[in-house]
């Protein structure tokens, strides 16, 4: 686990670096240099623009339908993440018994713990960062995101609904936060992750990260959020259903 935290922090650190934060403040157009706006925040500027023109001028609406392209996009890996959690609820009882068999400290048996526990995952074909990788490779599409809704002058010169895109709203923040608490509530539901004291952290600090960043951060970039989290809600519900009814058929069968 404390693998995973350090990977995971490097890269969102490495993110960041190669995010181009100081450019933040920069229009962005067809002339900005560097890899990243040329290939990363000039396209999804741009497709925001043109789903805007498709809408009579409404860019809340090109960022809802951006944003559901993008899940679209990322709903193999979302998939690929809930059969790797259902896989490692699976082995929990063999994971346990290894434990129990290798509780001593010593480094030696602590070694034997992790070879027979690799083995274990080889056996059931089960990948342990199959878990961070939708983490790894939302992180860059968000950062994108914040940057071409920042960077593109007609979002912030839009309303929708009842608040300004280029703005901070009051209200949006608080169904930010609560879509994403019910997003990973319902990813941890029944899964081994319910069971670990560093990822139930996670489970609340995540959804209060959420909410205090969309108070900072203009509308747009929160009904990103929302909109996300809300078609993640629903993918997970339409997906685990089927997981869950074929895991009760295997049991029924035996």
């Amino acid at each position: 686990m404390r693998k995973k935290m350090l990977l995971l922090m490097a890269v969102v650190g490495l993110t960041a670096i190669l995010s181009g934060c100081m450019q933040i403040n920069e229009p962005i157009t067809s002339e900005s240099e560097g890899i990243w706006n040329s290939y990363f925040v000039y396209p999804l500027s741009e497709t925001i623009k043109y789903l805007a023109g498709l809408f009579n001028g409404s860019y809340g609406l090109s960022i809802i339908v951006l944003t559901i392209f993008i899940r679209l996009i990322l709903l193999p890996l979302n998939v690929k993440q809930l059969k790797s959690s259902k896989a490692m609820q699976e082995i929990q009882p063999e994971l346990k018994e290894l434990q129990q068999k290798y509780s001593s400290k010593d480094a030696n048996t602590q070694q034997k713990l992790q070879q027979e526990t690799m083995q274990l995952f080889q056996k059931h074909g089960v990948n342990p960062l199959a878990g961070c990788l939708p983490i790894f490779v939302q992180m860059p599409i968000l950062i994108a995101m914040y940057h071409a809704i920042r960077r593109t002058q007609e979002v912030s010169e839009h309303s929708f609904l009842w608040f300004e895109l280029g703005s901070s709203d009051p209200i949006l923040p608080l169904i930010a936060g609560a879509a994403t608490f019910l997003q990973q509530k319902l990813m941890m539901a029944g899964s081994a992750a319910a069971q670990n004291p560093q990822m139930m952290v996670m489970l609340y600090v995540m959804p209060i990260f959420i909410t205090i960043a969309a108070f900072i951060f203009p509308s747009a970039l929160a009904l990103y959020w929302v909109v996300g989290n809300i078609f993640m809600v629903a993918q997970t519900l339409l997906i685990r259903k089927p997981m869950m009814n074929d895991q009760k058929t295997g049991g029924d069968k035996t």
